[in-house]
């Protein structure tokens, strides 16, 4: 089966705060991207359970920075491998690695993209028809065009770049997926 991705549970910034929370299956990997604030975890769990999966189906959760909005709710999935800009962390195992380049799956890569931390990563998913960046570059299609929490600013630009050279689809940290400009 195709590699796919699903939103279960659209960001937003204002007046609540939320994650963009994102499944992605690919082949016997299930991973949850970024499992963060929610008004509830039912808001993420009942949408996982209308896919055919339980808590403990999911075997990997990316984080893309370590802001509680994107990581408060990584608990739902404690027997997951957790990857983040670092190490991948696993029950009582933490094994060091850079982000760069380290492929989750066979469809999913992580990119080091700093700027809004300097922590921040990209997933990349490509699917027979996209190349989707899961990503913290963007809050949401609307902007912000500058990041008000960045930490380095020039290093967003950097990030979007590489992003735009690739990704036909974004899925931001806080809104619904947007097609990129070149994609449409």
């Amino acid at each position: 089966m195709p590699a796919a991705y699903h939103v279960l549970q659209e960001g937003m910034a204002g007046p609540k705060v939320r994650s963009t929370v994102t499944l992605v299956l690919d082949g016997d990997h299930v991973i949850v991207i970024d499992p963060g604030m929610a008004p509830s975890q039912a808001a993420i769990l009942d949408p996982l359970r209308s896919h055919g999966l339980e808590p403990a189906d999911v075997t990997d959760v990316v984080i893309s920075h370590h802001h509680p909005d994107h990581t408060v709710n990584i608990g739902l999935f404690g027997d997951a491998r957790v990857h983040d800009y670092w190490a991948t962390y696993h029950h009582d195992t933490w094994t060091s690695r850079s982000a760069e380049g380290f492929q989750v799956s066979p469809s999913v890569v992580t990119w080091l993209t700093p700027g809004h931390t300097r922590e921040d990563i990209t997933t990349i998913l490509r699917t027979e028809n996209d190349v989707i960046a899961f990503t913290h570059l963007w809050w949401t299609a609307e902007g912000p065009e500058i990041d008000p929490r960045a930490t380095d600013q020039t290093q967003i630009e950097e990030g979007r770049s590489r992003v735009l050279a690739e990704a036909t689809l974004i899925v931001p940290g806080h809104g619904a997926p947007f097609r990129t400009p070149d994609s449409t």
